[in-house]
């Protein structure tokens, strides 16, 4: 089954083929730890966590290794932690700030199913690794130095602009550039910059008499070179360009320009490569309801207030439920964040939890048409037509074990958990409401419809909501719930 995934540099979905089958390697930009990530930052989590499952799945469980880093150091941090701390000094106020956060982080995208990283670097971790990279590009002639900031030459690099597909005088119309005199060009962006009194502070690099902190970009350059490629100062100091690019570099497509436009620069130039990644992939913007998602506009929804209070529909919703509603839109078109898509996703999930409640032991299978959805560049909605599918073959056949057990399977690969679906109810009166709806069924098809509404109406008095429909051939079937 050959994996096919959309490069944004390129413009073309193509075939996976990654730079060694045995060490696969994806690097995701990660959380700015200073406040609650919102439903937009779980996007991205939520869609790389699905890669990252079926490239173990394709090519080995030891043979993928996958980075996301951390970023705690930005001046979004330095206010944050100022605001909420305003007696401790600074760097004080900011271990409390990005500790606490990250905790948050962790807890919710756990909720949704995530697995964790291979590996999860801090910037503050690699300062040295930045402060490295910055005098490679000084000395290659990349970057200057200029009252006490390292900036990069952008016309240094005559492909710059090739991820985004802007000419530089398009990016200098449509980014907020910092206007500065010390910089050659209006685009040439910051790599170290000179930290104010009580900010976070390290040694200059390029013999920078001032301490000073690194800018945003040459943090993922350094981070993904040191966690995916030979340690600084060994593989990613020399100039063999096969030995400084990896397979995968993921993020929002708010990040093509500048951030990842600069990491390419950054990188290539440092090491002399064509390309940072072999392959960049980019996911969607989200809408809340059909609107931008704004803190101005009252429609800002954080992953823990959908998880753990009544904001958005008065409510609290499952993580299976967010992780699915999110996967069915493409990863690459935009999504609309909405109640019904949430209310959807629950149904759909609890109609799931009813066939698969008594699998103890599920197979070892999961469902080829599962899999081979995702391998042509993650079609979710073909996915969930997929799981449907096979949802429709467990009650076509409820005494096919081995189906239901592959269901399950395929939805632990998905990990997408129905355990909080299931109805709260005993095995004893599971039993029950299924002879029950037997027989209504047994009376529907003898055309004794006063049995059948009596038995509804029995049902429903044990706050149970049946659904009359149709399997893939056409035959009536009948599936229940328990009233919320």
């Amino acid at each position: 089954m050959e994996l096919k995934l959309y490069d944004t540099l390129t413009k073309e979905k193509r075939a996976f083929r990654p730079l060694d089958a045995a060490n696969v390697r994806m690097y995701v930009c990660g959380p700015t730890v200073y406040d609650f990530a919102h439903v937009g930052n779980a996007r991205p989590v939520i869609v790389f966590d699905v890669l990252f499952r079926l490239l173990r799945h394709v090519f080995g469980d030891d043979c993928v290794t996958y980075v996301r880093n951390i970023t705690d150091v930005d001046d979004k941090i330095n206010d944050r932690a100022a605001r909420d701390f305003p007696g401790l000094p600074l760097n004080e106020a900011i271990r409390k700030v990005t500790a606490a956060t990250e905790r948050q982080f962790h807890a919710d995208v756990d909720a949704l199913g995530c697995l964790r990283p291979s590996y999860e670097p801090r910037a503050t971790e690699h300062i040295t690794e930045m402060r490295a990279m910055i005098e490679r590009l000084v000395a290659k002639g990349h970057a200057y130095v200029a009252e006490d900031h390292v900036l990069f030459a952008v016309s240094s690099m005559p492909a710059y602009g090739r991820l985004a597909r802007r000419s530089l005088d398009e990016m200098l119309a449509g980014a907020r550039v910092e206007v500065a005199p010390y910089k050659r060009e209006p685009t040439d962006f910051v790599l170290w910059k000179p930290s104010k009194p009580g900010e976070p502070s390290w040694p200059s690099p390029c013999g920078i008499a001032a301490p000073g902190r690194p800018g945003w970009h040459i943090e993922c350059s350094a981070m993904s070179m040191a966690k995916l490629l030979a340690p600084f100062g060994g593989g990613l100091a020399c100039d063999d360009p096969a030995k400084n690019t990896f397979d995968i570099h993921g993020g929002g497509i708010d990040l093509v320009f500048p951030h990842h436009e600069n990491e390419i620069a950054q990188s290539c130039c440092a090491f002399g490569t064509e390309r940072m990644a072999n392959v960049w992939m980019h996911n969607g913007f989200l809408q809340v309801e059909g609107e931008k998602m704004s803190k101005s506009l009252g429609n800002f929804v954080t992953i823990n207030e959908l998880l753990r209070t009544e904001k958005f529909g008065q409510r609290k919703w499952e993580g299976a439920s967010l992780r699915y509603a999110m996967l069915s839109t493409h990863y690459r078109q935009p999504i609309d964040w909405t109640i019904e898509r949430l209310a959807w996703a629950r149904k759909q999930l609890s109609d799931f939890s009813k066939v698969v409640k008594q699998v103890e032991t599920p197979s070892v299978d999961v469902d080829s048409r599962v899999v081979s959805a995702l391998c042509d560049d993650l079609n979710t909605p073909d996915m969930i037509v997929q799981l449907n599918r096979l949802y429709s073959e467990v009650l076509h056949n409820r005494t096919d074990q081995r189906k239901a057990a592959k269901f399950k399977s395929t939805l632990d690969f998905l990990s997408l958990s129905v355990d909080e679906l299931q109805p709260k109810i005993s095995e004893r009166e599971i039993n029950s409401i299924e002879t029950k709806v037997a027989h209504r069924n047994a009376a529907r098809k003898a055309k004794d419809f006063a049995e059948s509404d009596r038995i509804r109406d029995e049902l429903a008095a044990m706050g149970v909501v049946l659904k009359d429909g149709k399997d893939a051939s056409g035959n009536p079937v009948t599936t229940w719930e328990i009233a919320r």
